[in-house]
């Protein structure tokens, strides 16, 4: 199934980008619904503007598909792109509480420890219809929570046009998404001059998303 252009009778869902924060002026960007930081021990703060430049790409990316969507930005890189499970753990609580609609996260961990939390927050957000998108495991690692049952796991094709995201779902009802690579691109900057890779699939697969709910909805199927 290929998810392009489908109309959405909700023209204003509720998305989390989890990533390094958003500058919310950007041009591309033209403010955001809210947000929320989350230092390395899961505690959560009111800074979240972007020092590092990706969350406010990966949210362009969201904006440019979905104009009339609340997006909430939820800070867990600050000077680096690196964060901590227990970081990772709380913005997922935080996007659930909240009531979000669908979470945007383009980052992931291969650590197992953080496995049993990730798990437990993946399934409260099932129950409460939320769409989690993040990146399928790929190269042998098995990333989480992109590797759960319940999450939208994304896999970047470049061959792909942007406007489009091809969807399958398994007999076991696991769904997987392919999508570019490329962000929303910059005028005057060639495309392999720009930011690029899988965090900018799983943005271009919320966004897609974002713009169809909730026509299609994959944790209903």
């Amino acid at each position: 199934m290929d998810l392009h252009g489908l109309p959405g009778t909700n023209p204003r869902p509720r998305v989390a980008i989890i990533d390094s924060g958003v500058h919310a002026q950007h041009p591309h960007v033209l403010g955001v619904a809210g947000g929320v930081g989350i230092d390395a021990t899961g505690a959560s703060h009111e800074a979240y503007v972007d020092r590092l430049g990706h969350g406010t790409a990966v949210t362009a990316a969201i904006r440019e598909k979905a104009p009339g969507a609340d997006l909430y930005c939820v800070k867990v890189f600050d000077r680096e792109l690196s964060t901590t499970g227990d970081a990772l753990v709380a913005a997922l609580r935080w996007a659930r509480l909240q009531r979000m609609n669908i979470v945007n996260l383009s980052l992931g961990t291969t650590n197992a420890a953080h496995e049993a939390a990730l798990t437990e927050e993946v399934t409260l957000a099932a129950q409460q219809a939320i769409a989690i998108v993040s990146a399928a495991p790929q190269a042998g690692a098995r990333w989480l929570p992109g590797a759960l049952a319940g999450v939208i796991a994304v896999e970047m094709d470049m061959t792909l046009s942007r406007d489009i995201c091809e969807v399958s779902v398994a007999d076991d009802g696991r769904t997987t998404a392919r999508a570019s690579g490329y962000p929303r691109p910059i005028p005057g900057v060639p495309p392999e001059r720009n930011l690029k890779g899988v965090s900018f699939a799983v943005a271009n697969v919320s966004g897609l998303l974002a713009r169809a709910w909730p026509s299609w909805r994959p944790l209903d199927r």
